[in-house]
């Protein structure tokens, strides 16, 4: 699931709709998880492609990101990344903030920091790799929910990540595409890439695989959530963010329209 035959990216299944996505390097053998909330799954899928952990990324402190550390650490003691200033900060043996780096190999990612959904949510960003480990911020075709910070952090968060190549592949960490399409199709009816990326969306889930990970470009043409920002999304966007409730003065900018759509989503 990989673009760079260096690093082997795959996605380990966890509650119902969870990716705690597990990279390799094939170069050092070295290997961390992403976001790791259910260590049993984790524990399983290492020792059955007999791997060997050698260390732990979190974008936020949200227990089904966050829940399995203290049991993999019991298993095998690895270094901990997250955010700096995070709830689940005692967790991590290394913190992070914005422009820094952490490695697997000779493979560099650079932190962003993305509040929105949490205050702490960071997402780890690799250009050589062409890869975006983005946790609950940007979903295939929709975006996470606005618990902690502001819609225009969130709006902000969203537009720093729609500015990236088109190429980046989005690993994001649930399984939500299906759902997030159908709210899409409703805000953007048109679209006419949206529709077949739903089609094609479907008949990845009916054989049981994953429809990630997205890219940047794949959203920018289909996530309204990204599009919201064009002036050409703007009629388009009218007549259903008003049919839900919202009126002209309140869909005047980009950040407004993203507002009018995730608290549209939150109830749709």
């Amino acid at each position: 699931m990989s673009n760079n035959p260096l690093l082997n990216v795959t996605p380990i299944a966890a509650f119902s709709d969870n990716y705690i996505w597990l990279l390799e390097c094939n170069e050092t053998k070295q290997a961390v998880v992403i976001d790791p909330g259910d260590s049993r799954a984790v524990l399983e899928h290492l020792q059955q492609r007999q791997i060997e952990l050698t260390g732990i990324w979190i974008t936020h402190h949200h227990p089904d990101h966050v829940g399995g550390v203290e049991l993999l650490q019991k298993q095998s003691p690895v270094a901990v990344w997250g955010p700096l200033g995070s709830p689940a900060q005692a967790l991590f043996g290394h913190t992070l903030s914005a422009g820094q780096e952490v490695a697997i190999g000779p493979h560099r990612f650079t932190v962003l920091t993305i509040p929105g959904h949490t205050l702490d949510h960071i997402a780890y960003y690799s250009p050589s790799s062409s890869m975006l480990f983005c946790g609950d911020t940007l979903f295939a075709g929709g975006c996470g929910r606005v618990f902690e910070g502001t819609f225009e952090q969130m709006h902000s968060s969203l537009q720093q990540l729609a500015a990236l190549p088109q190429e980046t592949a989005v690993y994001c960490a649930h399984e939500y595409t299906l759902a997030n399409l159908i709210f899409a199709r409703a805000a953007d009816p048109n679209n006419i890439a949206l529709k077949e990326r739903q089609r094609h969306a479907v008949s990845l889930r009916e054989s049981d695989i994953p429809t990630l990970p997205s890219t940047i470009g794949l959203e920018l043409t289909t996530n309204p959530f990204l599009r919201c920002q064009l002036e050409t999304m703007a009629q388009t966007l009218a007549e259903p963010l008003q049919n839900a409730g919202f009126d002209s003065a309140q869909l005047a900018t980009g950040a407004q329209r993203f507002a009018a759509l995730r608290q549209w989503k939150d109830n749709f």
